[in-house]
């Protein structure tokens, strides 16, 4: 889309000219490799929007953009060594062509290098950039350790993968957007509904995930639909179901656990988590959230070309058929 198109030159260019050292080979190729297998780039966007909102200039928000995506693409070489994944946009991850160290130790310098980008932006905006880059990156760490932590609990609630899904998601789109707003200089109300608008909007977006997970034409998702009820996954899905399952439907879900056809599996779910109603209760708390981003854009004292961009950057994330 425009919105995203119009900013991919400067950033691909920008990335391009990171300043990675070429010894140790080991160290830094691998992040070399990692930074060129693409992406929507869209939370350096929302960062440059985030700038332009408040009527200053894309390009001196570069920096920070730069370290969103780092600090991004950090989270995403560690998260791919606990999840053992092979893959990673269809390309081999790290810690496959390389090995678990270098992955690691890689990832550490990604995330060092985003402090070194932040350096780059005038002084008197350091201060609340690091304070929120840094409150960010500690609450990106948590929501993964819960989600960790709720692949071994059978008592994971609601509430409590609400809070997983906006630390893991979810608060790194709204850092993105006021980050951008900082080095604008617009002031802490403006900052406050510019952080919200992407807080609610990553809520809707990882919600509407958990939904495509399953619900998806498999030509258009580009992975398996149903993964997720494969490895018996705690989604918003699969926890209201039990909480709207009656007596004969929660033993169903206790069998459905138990099916060894995995085609069978998924198409058992699909029907029993619509009879329950699990899915109309997640496309009702995505509606929610989507709904308090738009209230939070339109509430903003801002450009008004750039909110009816971000207006559109928010229905691009949340078109895809659920």
């Amino acid at each position: 889309m425009d919105q995203l198109n119009r900013y991919s030159q400067p950033l691909e260019h920008a990335i391009a000219n990171l300043s990675l050292p070429v010894e140790p080979a080991n160290l830094y190729d691998p992040l070399r490799y990692f930074m060129t297998l693409g992406g929507k780039r869209i939370r350096p966007v929302l960062t440059l929007l985030g700038t332009e909102l408040f009527d200053g200039s894309f390009e001196t928000s570069i920096p920070s953009a730069l370290a969103v995506e780092l600090f991004h693409n950090f989270t995403l070489i560690h998260d791919d060594i606990m999840d053992k994944a092979p893959l990673r946009r269809g390309m081999e991850t790290v810690h496959t062509k390389w090995d678990e160290n270098i992955a690691i130790l890689s990832g550490d310098v990604l995330f060092v290098k985003a402090y070194q980008l932040l350096e780059q932006q005038e002084e008197r905006h350091l201060g609340p950039l690091m304070k929120l880059f840094n409150r960010t990156a500690i609450e990106v760490c948590e929501g993964q350790q819960m989600d960790m932590d709720f692949e071994n609990r059978t008592d994971v609630s609601i509430d409590e993968y609400l809070k997983m899904i906006r630390l893991k998601t979810s608060v790194l789109l709204g850092c993105a957007l006021e980050m951008g707003a900082i080095v604008a200089g617009t002031d802490a109300d403006n900052r406050s509904k510019i952080y919200a608008f992407g807080e609610h909007l990553g809520m809707a977006f990882q919600i509407q995930d958990d939904i495509l997970d399953l619900y998806a034409d498999p030509e258009k998702f580009g992975k398996q639909v149903g993964g997720d009820v494969l490895a018996d996954k705690k989604t918003l899905l699969s926890l209201n179901a039990h909480k709207l399952a009656n007596a004969v439907q929660k033993e169903q879900l206790t069998v459905l656990q138990k099916e060894g056809d995995q085609q069978r599996k998924i198409a058992i779910a699909q029907e029993l988590f619509i009879t329950i109603g699990a899915k109309d209760a997640c496309i009702e708390v995505m509606n929610l959230h989507h709904n308090k981003a738009l209230e939070a854009l339109m509430s903003i004292n801002g450009n008004e070309d750039i909110k009816r961009q971000l207006h559109a950057v928010a229905e691009y994330l949340l078109v895809r058929t659920v």
